[in-house]
């Protein structure tokens, strides 16, 4: 596929002192498979959609949903200059961190600063760089982390920063140039991504009277790890579904609610467990990530879950298991 980037064979996880833990291929799970072009990806999922017979609008943002005795029936649309009202039986909102159309909807998708995670990346080019995907814990991303994914003859460096523990606007990119200066001093900045990701444990609800949430702006994106394209396949094949039988049926308001109970089927309970994770993680000390790695870079994973972790950990660290309780 033109949107693979890199096959990438492991992922290393680093503690603040230098130590790694090499995860194979085998078990690292979701961190490991393939870096995309995520521009090139997202044209080709233009495409296929517009194969199969969507409209698709460029240049394009939508400022208000359509209300009709308080259901949502559709969208209002700044296209070209041009202000237009596109009526739907189904409105589905994608619109990512933010979440606009969710809120205008009736949907609380709001965030405490500690579930919101400022990141920034650079597209970085004359560095060296592996096959595998790098992940930097610990104080070089206070409640975060940083990272390294390669690319053809090039990587993504970033990090993304818990908002509440940052005193200032500059500093997630203070962090990331500190970073990188450190780790390739005469690399070159060819591209540069900013954002924000949501960090939160699942919200209330994703549905609304003729409108259902996917992705970010349903807060589906992992609290632990911030990946949000796997989960927002996952939901949006969901959402599919359910619209194709609530337009069969002609029956919008009880069909709608299956997204929300299947979606959640699927994944609520690791986005909770994971979501608890974190909240431990953001308070772990250096020393405790120096620990924990150094329990873990010797170890031989078969598959990583938490039992072979714990396993690990008792080995060469036994008084951390209660400090990290609540995380594994």
């Amino acid at each position: 596929k033109s949107w693979v980037a890199f096959d990438v064979k492991g992922a290393r996880i680093y503690a603040p002192n230098g130590k790694h833990v090499l995860l194979s291929e085998e078990s690292a799970g979701d961190e490991v498979g393939y870096n995309i072009h995520r521009d090139v990806f997202d044209k080709s999922l233009a495409k296929q959609a517009g194969k199969a017979g969507v409209d698709i609008m460029l240049k394009s943002s939508v400022f208000d949903v359509i209300k009709e005795s308080s259901k949502v029936k559709g969208v209002k649309v700044k296209s070209m200059g041009e202000k237009l009202e596109i009526k739907a039986d189904v409105v589905v909102a994608a619109d990512g961190f933010e979440s606009q159309v969710g809120r205008w909807s009736g949907i609380d998708t709001s965030l405490k600063p500690s579930d919101i995670v400022p990141s920034l990346q650079y597209t970085m080019t004359n560095i060296d760089y592996t096959a595998y995907n790098d992940f930097y814990i610990g104080s070089v991303a206070p409640g975060g982390y940083a990272w390294v994914f390669p690319k053809e003859n090039e990587a993504n460096v970033g990090l993304g920063v818990q908002l509440s523990k940052i005193k200032e606007r500059g500093s997630v990119k203070k962090y990331l140039d500190k970073f990188v200066e450190k780790k390739f001093p005469k690399g070159k900045i060819v591209r540069i991504v900013a954002g924000c990701v949501s960090a939160c444990a699942p919200i209330e609800k994703t549905v609304e009277d003729g409108v259902l949430l996917v992705g970010d702006s349903a807060r589906q994106i992992d609290p632990l790890t911030g990946g949000g394209i796997l989960n927002a396949l996952i939901c949006g094949t969901i959402a599919g579904e359910v619209i194709g039988s609530a337009v069969e049926k002609q029956e919008f308001n009880e069909t709608l609610k299956g997204y929300e109970k299947k979606w959640r089927e699927v994944l609520e309970d690791k986005l909770y467990r994971n979501w608890i994770a974190k909240e431990k993680a953001t308070t772990l000390s250096d020393e405790v990530f120096n620990k924990i790695i150094d329990s873990l870079s010797g170890y031989d994973f078969k598959k990583v879950s938490t039992i072979e972790i714990l396993k690990g950990i008792n080995q060469k660290h036994p008084e951390l298991t209660k400090e990290l309780e609540g995380l594994i």
